[in-house]
């Protein structure tokens, strides 16, 4: 099954041209129809269906156990509540970690499928024939470095990378790599910010940041964190711009009151 696909204003010419102008991309996560149509409106040049569904909508611990068909389900109800931003998929754990062939016919799935505009991919030098192959077929491929989620059981934690300096320059010839590869962006996540602006200006493709400090061409963040939907989870790179989990808690046990009291529904809310 495919999907009629449509350009939206957002490209990755309208993003490279937004690096070129010093112009920053402001990029969020969304999983459903309903937030991406008000991520949209509100004006995010880059909306990310993020592996992080796994978390936010599923409640794992990690971003491993979501597959490849769960991840299109979620992209193409993004895409269907999307008009103006760009719509980037993540490519699902263990789907460009072996056969160079698996990882394009996934990537070509994710795009017939869900009518987005790009993948996400995490690592480097190591997955450059699989994202070499899925950019020659014509899709559009963002980057990610730096703490890369899916590698967490080998990273062994969710702390700060490339601190040390043997870290720090294999970021930064990954970096370089990805972009010669042809990547139209490239994520970088828990860095420190020096080592981030750093590869921002070393490579012609936007940067994008999350806790990597301000010298990146753009930021992402999860937007059930900075609307403060989810609660415990306060890194020192998470400015929480709403608390709606008490606004919906208060209006949920408001509810459930007026149900009990029978205050609800009134006179005027019924036929």
């Amino acid at each position: 099954m495919s999907v009629e696909s449509k350009v939206r204003a957002v490209t990755t010419a309208t993003l490279a041209k937004m690096k070129h102008d010093g112009e920053k991309i402001a990029m969020l996560t969304a999983y459903d129809y309903t937030m991406a149509k008000i991520v949209d409106g509100a004006g995010i040049d880059i909306i990310l269906v993020g592996d992080s569904a796994a978390n936010v909508m599923a409640g794992h611990t990690t971003t491993l156990p979501i597959t490849l068909d769960q991840m299109i389900y979620h992209a193409s109800s993004v895409v269907r509540g999307t008009e103006r931003a760009f719509v980037v998929v993540d490519m699902p754990f263990g789907t460009c970690s072996g056969d160079e062939q698996v990882a394009l016919a996934a990537a070509i799935r994710i795009m017939k499928e869900t009518g987005a505009d790009g993948v996400k991919i995490e690592g480097g030098e190591e997955l450059l024939p699989s994202i070499k192959k899925i950019i020659a077929a014509g899709i559009p491929v963002m980057g990610h470095l730096g703490l890369t989620p899916q590698s967490i059981h080998q990273l062994g934690g969710y702390g700060l990378r490339a601190k040390e300096e043997a870290e720090a320059q294999k970021l930064l010839r990954d970096a370089e790599l990805l972009a010669e590869a042809g990547c139209f962006g490239l994520v970088m996540e828990k860095i420190p910010a020096a080592l981030a602006a750093e590869v921002t200006r070393r490579i012609a493709i936007p940067t994008i940041g999350i806790g990597a400090g301000a010298g990146c061409d753009g930021q992402v963040l999860v937007v059930h964190d900075m609307l403060g939907i989810n609660k415990g989870f306060k890194p020192k790179f998470l400015r929480q711009y709403a608390d709606l989990h008490t606004a919906m808690t208060e209006a949920i046990g408001h509810y459930v009151e007026d149900v009990r009291s029978g205050d609800f529904p009134n006179e005027q809310e019924q036929y």
